[in-house]
């Protein structure tokens, strides 16, 4: 009782935070941190100690898959040498950084046991970074990259860790700790597709959109069980797996699938991220509870917390710096490249057609056509020093690295103690960084991309596709099913919607235009839509329709309603 009762509680809270944090300007992660401390330490709480594999294997998972499925493939492809350098070289040199630093301070912890704990707290928590990225509009390669850092550090640390805990151990050598992580690594990459592409093909022969939803449930850790017990990344497999599932969704899951699992992954994910940051919080007071001030005392060890957090944010600004310079001498690169590769693309358009078979041809055109988009790409959306500042800054450490923590063996020396300095990097990290990096946002300067720009950027997407759409209509073998020909004024119907749609789009190019047809349309029909669902509420309360006639009419209604809102929202 008391469990469900805490669990209730803690549902509440965490809603009511998140709904009056953004009134208060505060990340929600932020202030759930700072309630759950206060729990802690209110007398007769129920103390909370959460095994560190239900993190680990119970949480962690869906909410790296939950993630990694909203990240487009082509924009982690874009952004991989960022992505890798910041999720693997970074942490490898954190997690050795920080423990030469401890093996020199603890004199009783040998090297690989500090090693270890530098692999614990080298993983950043993208979670809060993002949210205020998001809020405060940080330009999207950035985000992508903070976004793209969150999913594959938490791997190469965990990773690393293992390593570091065996040779605790005497059991692996420098080069078998280098071999296991590329074991690790490439076993956990083919787990990751293969469960992909094979829970993406299952799923596609479902009809129903709440079996489809439920499988998704299990997939991250039918990504994880198997690469776990391979001995490669668990966590890698997941982030694999929904990269892939979150790439194929559009050709092979219907529109209601896609929007059934986008609700509830939403409200799961909600959940679960704003749950870890209330538990971390909460779990303070157990933490100092267990810590012998005889051994190492709880005031040495947040000394020490502090030291270690001024190493990690001095690591981070050393390896973000030589980064950026790498990122912006691609960009001008990519710009020497364009007029070279535009000039090899005029030379292959101008080939006869029977010169190329072709499916040689097309794979040509696509060829160019993607590397133009990448070289437009690293030109328009590089990340300068002021982007790289904020990169630098986002190194807050969140639940991970405390259940990482808490996973290191019994017998490690300052065991208790180490869990606690891992609790009180994160937590100073949390509020420190996270606190202020709304101001060191706005004292940059940093914005994102040019709403004028994404709103042309839409409109032509639109009219291609519907100048693709209006041609399909004009295939002289358009047949219906049974073989007989369509109702002109039908066709024409049909062309109508699609015509319109697509200067609905054109409308909303300049946002200083006077109000068009297009959104007097919306504005009646959101009138229309408003009468409807009174109807709708009239006849349900007066009984004169069947529930399950009423069930349908519930659903379509919905269904348009929510097209309406996304193209308002457009």
């Amino acid at each position: 009782m008391d469990l469900a009762l805490t669990a209730v509680v803690a549902l509440v809270t965490i809603v009511a935070v998140s709904a009056f944090s953004s009134r208060l300007g505060v990340a929600a992660p932020l202030v759930l941190v700072v309630v759950g401390v206060v729990y802690s330490f209110i007398p007769g709480v129920p103390s909370i100690d959460i095994p560190p594999e239900w993190i680990l294997a119970g949480v962690l998972p869906p909410l790296l898959y939950s993630a990694a499925v909203n990240v487009p493939l082509v924009d982690f492809r874009r952004n991989l040498k960022a992505i890798t350098g910041l999720s693997v070289l970074l942490v490898v040199v954190t997690a050795l950084g920080v423990g030469l630093l401890l093996f020199w301070l603890l004199p009783d912890l040998n090297l690989a046991a500090a090693i270890a704990l530098g692999a614990v707290i080298s993983p950043t928590d993208a979670v809060a970074a993002t949210s205020i990225g998001k809020k405060l509009g940080l330009p999207p390669r950035l985000v992508t990259v903070l976004e793209g850092e969150g999913l594959v550090n938490d791997a190469s640390a965990l990773v690393l860790l293992r390593s570091a805990i065996a040779a605790t151990a005497g059991a692996v050598s420098l080069w078998g700790v280098v071999g296991d992580f590329f074991y690790a690594v490439a076993v956990a990459l083919v787990v990751g597709l293969v469960i992909g592409l094979v829970t993406v093909f299952v799923r596609s022969k479902l009809k129903d959109s709440v079996l489809t939803t439920a499988i998704s449930f299990a997939v991250p850790f039918i990504a994880y069980l198997p690469a776990e017990e391979l001995n490669a990344s668990g966590v890698l497999a997941v982030v694999v797996a929904g990269l892939v599932t979150g790439h194929q969704s559009a050709r092979y899951f219907s529109a209601q699938d896609r929007i059934s699992e986008r609700l509830n992954w939403r409200t799961l994910q909600f959940v679960l991220e704003n749950g870890v940051f209330l538990l971390m919080g909460a779990e303070l007071s157990t933490l100092i509870a267990s810590v012998d001030d005889n051994v190492l005392s709880v005031e040495r060890t947040l000394v020490l917390a502090l030291l270690v957090t001024v190493v990690l944010i001095v690591l981070r600004f050393l390896f973000v710096v030589p980064l950026i310079a790498l990122l912006r001498r691609e960009g001008r690169r990519a710009a020497r490249e364009s007029g070279r590769f535009e000039a090899a693309r005029r030379r292959f358009d101008a080939m006869p057609d029977d010169a190329i078979e072709p499916h040689r041809r097309n794979r040509a055109a696509l060829f160019f056509t993607r590397r133009a988009a990448d070289l437009d790409f690293l030109q328009s959306e590089g990340l300068g020093w002021r982007g790289g500042a904020v990169l630098a800054w986002s190194g807050m450490r969140g639940v991970v690295t405390l259940a990482a923590a808490q996973s290191l063996p019994a017998d490690m020396p300052y065991r208790p103690q180490l869990i606690l300095l891992a609790f009180f990097i994160a937590v100073i990290t949390l509020l420190l960084q996270g606190g202020t990096l709304p101001a060191v946002i706005r004292l940059l300067g940093v914005r994102g991309s040019d709403e004028q720009a994404d709103r042309q950027e839409y409109a032509s997407l639109i009219q291609d596709m519907s100048s693709v759409g209006v041609e399909a209509l004009k295939n002289p073998d358009l047949k219906r099913a049974d073989g007989g020909d369509y109702d002109p004024e039908v066709v024409d119907r049909v062309r109508g919607d699609s015509e319109s749609r697509s200067a609905a789009a054109s409308e909303v190019m300049d946002a200083s235009s006077d109000v068009g047809p297009h959104e007097q349309y919306r504005e009646l029909r959101r009138i229309v839509l408003d009468a409807e669902r009174a109807a709708l509420l009239d006849a349900r309360s007066a009984g004169s329709y069947s529930s399950r006639t009423l069930a349908r009419a519930q659903q379509l209604l919905d269904i348009e309603e929510s097209r309406f809102d996304q193209a308002t929202h457009d």
